[in-house]
């Protein structure tokens, strides 16, 4: 009986098999240039997303309709894309130049292109991790339209049921629908997705924009629709890439052009030679940390610092927030905004220009070519972390063909992560990167550590954190093997062991920046996938998140302008 056993499967080892499958398949497609999602060619992709049942897409398996896990998609793929049965995936190919707009999904940064009716573009410029996270959405999107179809379609004819005929008179109205027609439509749209009324009106608000607020019946009305002319039509939706796409992923073309960028600044400001310390953070916590308590000097007064930097992170706070930005400029911050396609922003700070900050005091005796310069960058996407790290520690080959290597004396790494000891707002402090998959590890010497939060009113934990190719295919059986195994492991992200392994082959391999490069990572908790309602499609942090951020900015500051310790 033990034999027999140890040789059966466990739900981690299925799991960890489906996402294997999916990323091969995935790779297969992508090189073959197409395929259709719902037919032969993307059986495979649906079959191993249904094995994996990722918590994030809930009821993906059940006949009832995913309502959390649909708005956390829709989040993340541009408006409009349910009504199209063509998505093409392409590479940055001029058509911010055309008369398209560009339409940029809430919740990720990308340009996406509506051509005609039929057809939407979403532009690739970050790596395979896009695409991955593209796909799983879109594999996820057509499951449950199908559902829809199979809840709506009575018989081969095409022939449907009241509940959607109803609906469609609802979305096809012109003009705006009274409450108590809104109100009808959502019962008979709640009778077959399976849900209560109650359930669909809660989400109903959720999935509105200024333009239509109606739209959460516009999708599941053009899901269905698309779903039932597959079936009845054989009209298939079909997912195609690029041919410059095809030959450009993997040549960090994006981060080449966006390294160059910063670097020429750096050499036109006269700054390319002063000691740098790199922070992959966010656009807001670096410079409101350094600049203002003197932009903002009467609401430190009255407040505490942290409820200033709250009142900052929301953004209808729009004066506060330009007084900070204003400052900043004035005194020693140079603003990139992207240009090439990375869609990672970048803040250049030369810390001898900042007139009066309690973290600057201990600078005033050194000389103004030796105070530090700090590069703050925009979160990286997955392995588009490894791209843009990578060019960024690259010698500056100027255009005398004069090569400069960067004086590079940090690297500090904050982001948000899945925890798996913990809840909303907890910092993670790593100690090794484990990539997802693998048995690829990379363990390194953090310089933050728990004691220094010991004051502060917050719970850290410490130990391994997993870089996994997509935190919306993670699924309990997996992060519970990972928690509970010899890996120690106390969170999940996507960009730790891309960052640490440009670290490394620049700092120990190449040598282009110095073997002695000091590491920080932290991570503060947006959710944590092993509790029931506690996933990423449980909603965003809120305020939460302005604690951990502001207080890992705070000692990642105070280590990098402590000239006792650099």
């Amino acid at each position: 009986m033990n034999e027999l056993k140890s040789h059966t499967r466990t739900r981690a080892q299925e799991s960890t098999g489906a996402i294997e499958k999916l990323y091969i398949t995935m790779r297969h497609l992508f090189n073959r240039g197409f395929y259709k999602p719902m037919g032969v060619s993307g059986e495979s992709l649906r079959e191993s997303l249904l094995t994996l049942r990722p918590e994030i897409y809930g009821s993906i398996k059940e006949d009832k309709i995913e309502l959390q896990g649909l708005l956390y998609v829709m989040d993340r793929l541009p408006d409009g894309i349910e009504e199209c049965r063509f998505i093409n995936l392409t590479s940055d190919e001029g058509y911010k130049n055309s008369h398209f707009e560009p339409i940029i999904p809430l919740k990720r940064r990308r340009n996406c292109y509506r051509i005609d009716s039929e057809q939407m573009n979403i532009e690739i410029t970050r790596g395979r991790s896009e695409i991955y996270d593209i796909l799983t959405h879109l594999t996820f999107l057509f499951v449950e339209s199908h559902k829809i179809m199979k809840q709506v379609l009575i018989n081969e004819n095409g022939e449907v049921i009241r509940d959607w005929k109803k609906l469609e008179q609802a979305v096809l109205k012109k003009g705006k629908l009274t409450q108590e027609e809104k109100e009808v439509a959502l019962t008979h749209t709640a009778n077959f997705l399976g849900r209560t009324f109650e359930e669909v009106k809660n989400v109903y608000p959720y999935f509105a924009t200024e333009k239509n607020e109606n739209r959460f019946l516009n999708i599941i009305y053009f899901l269905g629709k698309i779903a039932i002319q597959e079936i009845i039509e054989d009209n298939k939706r079909i997912i195609t890439f690029s041919p410059v796409l095809r030959e450009s992923l993997g040549h960090h073309i994006h981060g080449e052009k966006w390294a160059y960028q910063i670097k020429q600044i750096l050499q036109e400001k006269g700054l390319l030679e002063r000691p740098m310390h790199i922070i992959s953070a966010n656009m807001h916590s670096v410079m409101n940390s350094l600049y203002a308590p003197k932009a903002l000097a009467s609401e430190f007064l009255k407040k505490k610092p942290m409820q200033v930097f709250e009142a900052l992170s929301i953004s209808s706070n729009l004066k506060l927030r330009e007084k900070v930005t204003k400052t900043a400029l004035a005194e020693g911050m140079i603003f990139i905004e992207d240009q090439s396609g990375t869609n990672i922003d970048v803040q250049i700070i030369d810390t001898s220009k900042i007139k009066k900050s309690p973290y600057t005091s201990g600078l005033k005796d050194i000389e103004d070519l030796e105070k530090p310069i700090i590069i703050v960058m925009d979160y990286a996407f997955g392995e588009q972390a490894y791209e843009t790290m990578d060019e960024l520690l690259k010698p500056f080959v100027d255009n005398f063909k004069k090569r400069h290597f960067l004086n590079v004396v940090s690297v500090s790494i904050m982001g948000k992560a899945g925890i798996l000891e913990g809840g909303k707002g907890d910092i993670m402090i790593p100690s090794a990167h484990v990539f997802e998959g693998t048995a690829d590890n990379y363990p390194f010497k953090n310089k933050l550590e728990k004691s220094l939060f010991k004051d502060d009113d917050v719970k850290v934990c410490t130990g391994t954190m997993i870089s996994v190719l997509g935190t919306s295919l993670q699924n309990r059986d997996v992060l519970k093997f990972f928690h509970n195994s010899t890996w120690n492991v106390i969170g999940l992200e996507m960009e730790g062991a891309h960052y640490q392994k440009a670290i490394q082959a620049a700092s120990k391999i190449r040598r282009s920046i110095s073997p002695k490069v000091k590491v920080r990572y932290a991570y503060y908790a947006s959710d944590n996938p092993l509790e029931t309602g506690s996933t990423l499609a449980s909603g965003g942090l809120g305020t939460t998140g302005v604690k951990p951020t502001y207080l890992i900015t705070e000692k990642m500051l105070k280590q990098i302008l402590d000239t006792s310790k650099n």
